[in-house]
């Protein structure tokens, strides 16, 4: 699995999060962190967007985190990614910087997955998403990682 992501985590912290649950991961998950576009929120836009596509591999399974994506249970999501694990296609994640995705690359991606109509910043957006394909992966296993259901 990859992870494309606009701007590079610089804080120890939240490097640290995001280390804690990559190193845990199989199948394991390459991160590629692209620089911030420069200019109006626009051009911001487009030359993320263009880092982005270029960055891609050929014929990944895009899933763009965007807020008009779906926002699955974390079972549903488990399902879903080892479904996706399954086909045997490269899978690729997408992660916007601040002005968010450009509509070439919503449109490039094959699944559009949302954490919530709140906005986050897009360092935070990281961790939850590391940790929501660990999270995933332990349930696809039966690790108890995940406990389901309220307490």
């Amino acid at each position: 699995m990859r992870l494309i992501a606009v701007g590079r985590m610089k804080d120890a912290n939240e490097k640290a999060l995001v280390g804690r649950y990559v190193k845990r991961l199989s199948p394991s998950l390459t991160i590629t962190e692209l620089s911030d576009g420069r200019g109006s929120p626009a051009e911001i836009k487009r030359r993320e967007g263009e880092a982005i596509i270029a960055a891609l591999p050929d014929r990944a399974f895009v899933v763009a985190l965007d807020l008009d994506g779906k926002t699955p249970t974390s079972e549903a999501f488990a399902a879903q990614l080892n479904g996706w694990i399954e086909e045997g296609q490269q899978i690729c994640f997408v992660i916007g910087g601040a002005e968010g995705l450009d509509a070439p690359v919503v449109k490039r991606a094959n699944a559009l997955l949302s954490l919530g109509s709140f906005t986050w910043p897009h360092m935070l957006v990281r961790i939850m998403l590391v940790e929501q394909l660990y999270r995933a992966r332990a349930i696809t296993s039966g690790h108890p990682y995940h406990r389901s259901g309220r307490p």
